[in-house]
């Protein structure tokens, strides 16, 4: 954009300013334009600064001029011979070089808006009150390089010389600087007197820039306190004042933090729309784009969902590393540490955690750096045997969480983590000693289900299991209160998982005492707490009556260990099957051999038949170590498997000994029972059918779906249309791309023409079909933060309320596909159950791939077959 010429004719009838004022008019008017156009504003300012130079301001053309537009030809001109400009010239190319910083910050190159005010304030022969200006402004600056301590201190050097306006304003920036030293009621009191001043200023537009940011860093500290109805008010007030004043840079900052605050409230679809707003609004400024995703994913991982927070870290830290904004950075590492540590890779959180670690302590931000300590012992902890140097670490950073602004509750569950550690070891009287500082704590400075696990581990240590138990039911009970008042099946999961090491340690006591009933009442507890917050079950006796002539396998984890109970038509009974380690590589080994084989990448001939001769290797080890201890149990009987851990991404139909069994996989015992005996919905009647974009078969496989229902509909591949026909259809089968997202489930999606179906998206669904078909690679994958809870495609309409959902676990030919699919609704149409369909269907057409979740042994409605 081209800057404003640098002198002007006054208008009509007013009075010629002289040149001296209308220079530093243009100069404070470059300022102010900063925020709003920082191109334009940094044009100026330069060719204000070059026109300085030349009247005399004693400094060499700066060697950074090269970096930004060539000034306007008006600064070529030679200045007028006048010794009022002359004197004016420090003045006027410090209100220059000011103008040029804030544009720079704006615009992402915070080194740069240093350098220009650090040459500001140094320069000879300028007014104090401008110098102050300039230490204003470095302020911020200094603060986003990562010193906030350091800007504390130029901020007491501006402040004598500063008016009572400016004054106020530089309080809107040494709000920032306290908040990042961890220094939150400061900051929200100094924001509070520059708000209350800056109101009562006129509606200049400098002053209305600094009141909407002294309202929007109000918000955001009101927001990191969880303060949410006080950081709503003013992120939406600063939202509402930059909108009236066209400040449209800050209203685009006021909106990126919109997605903060949902996600902090649980509204995840909102907080998603939100981001993809705030994305377009901030595109072009890539620092301020990178702050706004590393404050989402820290909303993310709060909300504990670190597979989404990953994906904005991964956008974000190479933004914050080129803008030089370290104490974005340093956070945005310890943010990905965390995350790091939640999925599993705790060599990289070791890695991480160090260095965001040392980075805090070289920022003076020595209160965070322990929260950076607990990630970084956590994750050795997990790499590491445990010792007694371990221990001692642990409880010396338990001490120091307690002592800092990150509350004592890290430090309780840091304390916990000790105990435990030290009972392993041996060390009961350290982990006594512990567990009663836990315990004896006053009630609000240790969180409920901490209390209530050192409870259950002191009533164990004095032999008191029926205490034990009780204390693990307190437990569990607090955390499912919380889960309750969340919508979001993924928050609920991702929350519930603070009660996990207490729900494990209620199992192993349950596995103690040995009775199939109990075992089966506390693994279910804890599913139907990860689901849906009560921690309520169902009686395994109820279950048997349901499952007429069905077995039930329901597999556990205890300790490492994957553990079995079935409840088939004889005695229920317990059997401990081998390490998961083993049986997760035994699954691997199966899901790669079967892909193999689907996509033929071994080739034609030999090489087929070696990948054929692998598959059914890998499938009969693992059939070895899931069932040979249970099959004189479950006989010929179809089968309802409630998986564990790495179980739940077995393709089922690849193992010999289920093939042509019925077979439904279900999250809980609980949520298949309920499902099955439950009332069922009036039918809604409508088979739809869809096919995404870029399938060879898509379009062949949709028409013979539909042939076999009479009166189906086809559905455009949009996600408005998609979604309607969710909300209205009986039976929904969608042949399209699928994409799992592991470590983001949420993420996980469907391709469309338009955009991808996002898992996300299907939080909208009020009113779900009963029976969703996913014909696509990968669609019933699922990721399970705590067991109960398996977050992807699948998972989403489950938890909406669909009764049945068939979905791929595979890659599979587009060709295979459609021929199972026709072979499924064949049967279906003809009143067969969805998961006998399948089973049939999959023995007929030898895909293998598919698989039935949920309640598949109840036929659809007549009105639907054809």
């Amino acid at each position: 954009m081209v800057a404003d010429p640098l002198l002007s004719e006054p208008g009509p009838g007013a009075a010629a300013p002289g040149p001296r004022d209308e220079l530093l008019a243009r100069a404070e008017g470059a300022v102010i334009r900063s925020v709003v156009d920082p191109a334009a504003a940094l044009a100026t300012g330069r060719g204000l600064l070059a026109l300085a130079e030349r009247l005399g301001a004693g400094q060499p053309r700066s060697s950074f001029a090269s970096h930004w537009p060539a000034p306007e030809p008006a600064a070529h001109e030679d200045p007028p011979d006048d010794p009022e400009l002359r004197a004016a010239a420090p003045e006027m190319a410090a209100v220059s070089l000011r103008a040029m910083a804030l544009a720079a910050r704006e615009l992402g190159d915070l080194r740069m808006a240093e350098h220009c005010l650090r040459r500001a304030i140094a320069l000879p022969g300028v007014p104090a009150h401008r110098v102050a200006q300039a230490r204003l402004s470095l302020v911020t600056v200094r603060t986003e390089r990562g010193h906030p301590l350091q800007a504390l201190r130029i901020a007491a050097l501006a402040y004598a010389h500063l008016p009572r306006l400016d004054r106020a304003k530089l309080e809107t920036q040494r709000a920032v600087a306290l908040a990042h030293l961890g220094r939150c009621q400061e900051a929200v009191a100094a924001c509070d007197r520059a708000v209350a001043e800056l109101s009562r200023a006129d509606d200049s537009l400098d002053n209305q820039r600094f009141l909407a940011g002294g309202l929007l860093n109000r918000g955001l500290v009101h927001a990191y306190r969880a303060e949410w109805p006080e950081a709503v008010r003013d992120i939406t007030a600063c939202r509402e004042l930059s909108t009236r004043h066209r400040l449209d840079h800050l209203a685009r900052l006021a909106t990126a933090n919109l997605p903060f605050v949902a996600v902090r409230q649980g509204d995840i679809a909102a907080a998603f729309a939100h981001y993809r707003a705030s994305e377009d609004t901030l595109f072009g400024f890539t620092e301020r784009l990178a702050t706004m995703r590393t404050d989402f994913a820290g909303a993310l991982l709060a909300a504990h969902l670190p597979g989404e927070a990953r994906v904005m870290l991964s956008l974000a830290l190479p933004e914050l590393e080129a803008a030089g904004a370290g104490a974005a950075l340093a956070e945005a590492r310890l943010k990905l540490a965390q995350v790091e540590l939640l999925t599993g890779d705790a060599r990289r959180a070791a890695e991480l955690a160090g260095r965001a670690r040392d980075e805090l302590s070289g920022q003076d931000r020595h209160v965070w750096a322990p929260v950076a300590t607990d990630t970084l012992l956590r994750a050795r902890l997990a790499l590491e045997p445990p010792t007694p140097e371990l221990v001692d670490e642990l409880l010396a950073c338990a001490d120091e969480l307690d002592r800092g602004p990150a509350s004592a509750t890290c430090g309780a569950g840091t304390r916990l983590l000790a105990a435990e550690t030290a009972l392993k070891l041996g060390a009961t009287e350290t982990a006594a000693a512990q567990l009663t500082r836990l315990t004896a704590a006053p009630g609000r400075s240790v969180p409920p289900v901490i209390h209530q696990h050192a409870l259950a581990l002191e009533a164990a240590l004095d032999g008191d299991p029926a205490t034990a138990f009780g204390a693990v039911l307190d437990g569990l009970a607090g955390i499912g209160h919380q889960v309750r008042r969340l919508d979001d099946p993924a928050i609920r999961a991702h929350t519930a998982r603070a009660g996990e090491r207490l729900a494990a340690f209620g199992l192993r006591l349950a596995l103690g005492d040995g009775r199939p009933e109990q075992v089966f009442a506390w693994a279910e507890r804890w599913r139907a707490v990860t689901a849906t917050g009560r921690p309520q079950t169902v009686r395994l006796a109820a279950v048997r009556t349901a499952l007429g002539g069905r077995a039930l396998v329901e597999f556990l984890i205890d300790d490492g260990e994957l553990v079995a109970l079935l409840a088939g038509p004889g005695r229920p009974v317990l059997r401990r099957l081998g390490p998961v380690q083993q049986i997760g590589e035994a699954v691997v080994r199966v899901r790669y051999a079967l892909r193999r084989v689907h996509l033929a990448d071994g080739g034609l001939g030999v090489e087929a038949a070696q990948d054929l001769d692998a598959l059914a290797a890998a499938a009969g080890e693992l059939e070895e170590l899931l069932f040979a201890p249970l099959a004189a149990g479950i006989g010929e009987s179809p089968l309802v498997i409630v998986p564990a851990g790495p179980l739940h991404t077995v393709p089922w139909a690849a193992l010999p000994y289920l093939r042509g069994r019925p077979v439904s996989v279900a999250s809980s015992a609980r949520a298949w029972y309920a499902a099955r005996v439950g009332p069922r919905r009036a039918g809604k009647g409508e088979v739809a059918v869809c096919a995404g974009p870029g399938l060879r078969h898509a379009e062949r496989e949709a028409e013979t779906v539909a042939r076999h229902h009479a009166g189906a509909t086809r559905v455009p591949a949009t996600v408005a249309e998609v979604l309607a026909a969710l909300d209205r259809a009986e039976v929904v089968h969608l042949a399209a791309h699928g994409t799992f997202h592991a470590r983001s489930p949420l993420l996980s999606s469907l391709t469309l023409e338009d955009r991808p179906l996002m898992a996300y998206d299907l939080l909208r669904v009020a009113g779900p079909p009963r029976l969703v078909v996913l014909s696509a690679c990968d669609s019933g994958m699922a990721h399970v933060p705590a067991e109960g809870a398996a977050l992807g495609l699948a998972g989403a309409f489950l938890a909406q309320g669909t009764s049945c959902v068939v979905a791929g676990m595979v890659p599979v030919p587009d060709e295979e596909t459609a021929a199972l699919m026709d072979a499924f609704h064949r049967r279906l149409a003809g009143r067969e159950t969805p998961e006998r369909a399948l089973a049939a269907a999959a023995a007929e057409t030898g895909a293998r791939g598919f698989v039935c979740f949920g309640a598949g042994d109840r036929p659809l409605g007549r009105q639907i077959t054809g």
